[in-house]
């Protein structure tokens, strides 16, 4: 399998990329990195969004109503996704891929029917359960009629792939338990982070000012998208608890959209403990991380994966959240876990750790090392090339070097 053969890969992305958000780093991530590794590798995406370095897009046609780039469902998807395939489907008769490789549930679906038409091998890249995540979001309600519908629809899409990765070890066990797919074509490929532009120590103290944040306070940090599924009303009322009982902690919030989340914070009376800075362009999140004390991570979800903690703990920020398999599979021993749903223990932990400066810089210490021994998004890239290799060993083996 020592070969020098690359591979010419189309990723499928049902989802506006590149839109600043966590399953957009992913894509992006993966495909930068096994470009590094010498592999053609072509994203298929929605209109929406923009380009990210120099890696060859194709996008459907404009849809001049739809302009959504938050996260979570939409009935829009639809008809989205059947633009997506055939604009996939032309890109194909361009490029030959040797291989597709379909992000998220709609992705798979997509890739799949063009399996059949090419015969081309693909493989699923699965970053959590499709029926939670509508669940989650509102969208559906678990027991209706719908969610039993796309409940079969979920274990339709995912007996699919060839193979499939998952972006955290839950989500593998849910396909493997629930939906009885054979072990040995489920993979984890965790998220990464790339720990040489997430690093602590970078100089912030224009931007400090520029932002008017409080010399004199402790500074904790959430960054990701500005949601109840990401846990951010509980993370006010966090806030609320923590004003209530007369500590100084100060919140930076960094994720769109967050008009709605700042009326809140001012009919809660915490606009002088919050800044909402909106969107945050990925490529100066280390930055705007690098601002914080401590960082905080109430996304709820038990088989999503939470690639925001990478980037925290690559910053050398210790971590706050709640205590749930996906979070606990990250940070292991090297940040603050509590209660799934307890907002009053989330801030006892907020309020504690940012009296204790020496348990600041050892879990920051910790989980820096950590991101960089474990969360290299080389290591995501090889991971993926020796699975590709499982599916073309009898034809024509690569090598992940």
């Amino acid at each position: 399998m020592n070969t020098t053969k690359k591979l010419k890969i189309l990723m499928l992305a049902p989802t506006p990329y590149f839109a600043d958000r966590g399953c957009h780093v992913r894509i992006y991530e993966e495909a930068k990195a096994l470009r590094i590794l010498g592999h053609d590798v072509r994203i298929c995406t929605y209109h929406l969004g923009r380009d990210l370095g120099d890696i060859p897009t194709w996008r459907i046609p404009r849809i001049p109503w739809y302009r959504k780039l938050s996260a979570g469902p939409s009935w829009h998807k639809f008809y989205l996704d059947l633009l997506l395939f055939f604009t996939a489907f032309k890109a194909i008769r361009e490029l030959s891929p040797d291989l597709i490789h379909a992000h998220l549930h709609e992705g798979a679906l997509v890739g799949f029917l063009l399996k059949m038409l090419f015969g081309i091998p693909m493989v699923f890249d699965c970053q959590g359960s499709l029926t939670g995540e509508l669940v989650e979001h509102r969208f559906i309600r678990r027991g209706s009629w719908l969610y039993r519908v796309f409940r079969f629809l979920e274990g339709w899409i995912v007996r699919r792939a060839d193979r499939t990765v998952c972006s955290a070890g839950p989500s593998a066990r849910i396909l493997i338990e629930d939906f009885a797919i054979p072990a040995e074509i489920v993979s984890v490929v965790a998220d990464g982070v790339d720990v040489e532009i997430f690093r602590p120590g970078l100089e912030v103290s224009g931007l400090r000012r520029e932002l008017n944040l409080p010399q004199d306070r402790l500074i904790a940090v959430f960054m990701g998208v500005m949601s109840e599924h990401q846990g951010v009303d509980m993370l006010l009322e966090a806030i609320g608890a923590l004003r209530a009982d007369g500590h100084e902690v100060y919140c930076l919030l960094m994720g769109y959209p967050e008009e709605g989340y700042r009326r809140r914070a001012e009919e809660l009376g915490l606009d002088e403990r919050v800044t909402f800075t909106g969107r945050i362009e990925y490529s100066r999140a280390a930055e705007y991380l690098n601002l914080g004390d401590l960082a905080l991570a109430p996304k709820m979800s038990d088989s999503e994966a939470n690639g925001k903690i990478l980037n925290y703990m690559a910053c050398g920020l210790p971590v706050i959240a709640f205590d749930n398999p996906v979070n606990r599979e990250i940070l292991g021993e090297t940040g603050v876990l509590v209660p799934p749903g307890d907002v009053g223990a989330f801030a006892e932990a907020v309020e504690k750790l940012g009296r204790d400066e020496s348990q600041r810089r050892r879990l920051a210490g910790a989980a820096r090392a950590r991101a960089v021994s474990e969360h290299g998004w080389d290591v995501a890239a090889r991971s993926l090339v020796h699975l590709y290799n499982e599916i073309f060993v009898a034809r024509r083996p690569l090598s992940a070097d």
